[in-house]
């Protein structure tokens, strides 16, 4: 599948930015079933300082915010051509040795609740797929997708305890009882083509788990799904906060508002 996705980012700052240094990474990957054709990033009141693959093979690119601006907008925009491989990524380039992505994070930490989900999944780890589709299925039967709820600094647990998040919690759920069950998993985001529509508010995540003979499988815990021809992987990590499309600092920038535009649509023919 061919996916046409444009990714407006815009920060509006109350007060002029003295300093400020953002970590983007916002390139999709070249990877198994993903070839990107054409990418472009665009910058307006900041300037690239460096771009480099970081440690999980993410193309990351380092910005400088220009002083005195009271904004700042990243726009990307790209051709990405998919396949669907039923959700195996298999064996694929990185830096991070396995037992990397069996460390617990802040975010992932399973506590009481994930624990108790990880009591009902009725499959033994001999069949190590066979579990993580049950634990997946319990995660998202016991967490609704709630926007509003959960913000970017919302813990796995705090997420499963209040049985309200959205695909960042669910990630962070999933990830903490797979490590805890013995299998390497890690953090995705990326983007979703929707069948009911172009325009979008965010961007998407889901995981990934190391299972023997088959490599890295994806998870698409809020949709109940493994990752299929829609799906454009940007990032991984060991949580959000590794695979985050923007993080940074700003100093003397008041208040900020982000808005935030994406569309992803298939393309049906090149134009």
């Amino acid at each position: 599948m061919r996916l046409r996705i444009e990714h407006v980012t815009r920060y509006s700052f109350s007060k002029p930015v003295v300093h400020g240094l953002q970590r983007l990474r916002l390139t999709p990957k070249h990877t198994q079933g993903q070839k990107v054709v054409e990418w472009q990033m665009n910058l307006a009141g900041a300037k690239v300082e460096l771009a480099y693959d970081d440690h999980h093979h993410n193309r990351t690119t380092l910005v400088s915010v220009e002083s005195g601006v009271t904004s700042v907008e990243i726009r990307c925009a790209g051709t990405v051509v998919t396949a669907d491989n039923h959700g195996i990524i298999g064996q694929i380039s990185g830096h991070m040795p396995l037992w990397a992505f069996l460390t617990q994070t802040a975010l992932t930490k399973p506590g009481p609740r994930i624990r108790a989900l990880m009591a009902e999944i009725d499959v033994p780890k001999s069949e190590p797929l066979a579990m993580l589709h049950s634990l997946s299925a319990l995660v998202r039967a016991n967490v609704v997708y709630t926007t509003g709820e959960t913000g970017v600094q919302t813990a796995g647990e705090e997420a499963a305890v209040l049985g309200k998040g959205v695909c960042q919690d669910h990630a962070h759920i999933f990830i903490g009882a797979a490590r805890a069950l013995g299998v390497p998993t890690r953090y995705v985001s990326g983007y979703l083509m929707l069948t009911d529509r172009i325009e979008q508010e965010a961007g998407h995540a889901w995981v990934e788990a190391y299972i023997d003979h088959l490599g890295w499988v994806g998870f698409d815990v809020s949709n109940g799904i493994s990752p299929d021809e829609r799906y454009v992987r940007v990032a991984t990590g060991c949580d959000y906060r590794e695979a985050a499309p923007v993080t940074g600092l700003s100093y003397g920038a008041g208040e900020t508002v982000l808005e935030v535009r994406l569309a992803v649509e298939q393309q049906h023919a090149q134009q």
